[in-house]
């Protein structure tokens, strides 16, 4: 059974370049693993890259080792939902795509929250 999107639709692929989703594999599909709900594909800008090193999670340094080459804005990524949420909360949420954000995410923030920040994936 494949997994859905906050819009009730088939969940589609975040991102491919770089490789985002808990199980890297472009999608921001989750499971049993996934602790931190990896669910909302954004398009990170500055501002969420600089809150969220702030916060301790530096998603702008490479990491050879988890063959993570570093988000610059503008680059879609499968963010956790607490930290989207966080964001939100500072006003330095980034656009979500809905098309390939996890309906999961609907257990944290509403739908006509995320469209508020929704933009298309290009």
């Amino acid at each position: 059974m494949s997994e859905k999107n906050v819009l009730g639709e088939e969940l589609e692929t975040c991102c491919l370049a770089p490789q985002t989703g808990f199980y890297r594999d472009g999608s921001c599909s989750t499971g049993a693993h996934d602790y931190g709900k990896h669910v909302v594909c954004t398009r990170v800008t500055k501002e969420f890259l600089d809150f969220t090193k702030a916060q301790g999670n530096d998603l702008t340094t490479p990491s050879p080792l988890a063959d993570f080459p570093g988000l610059k804005p503008g680059d879609h990524w499968c963010v956790c939902v607490s930290r989207w949420k966080e964001a939100l909360e500072n006003d330095v949420a980034p656009p979500v795509v809905l098309a390939a954000t996890h309906a999961s995410t609907l257990e944290h923030v509403s739908l006509a929250e995320l469209k508020k920040h929704a933009i298309d994936l290009i």
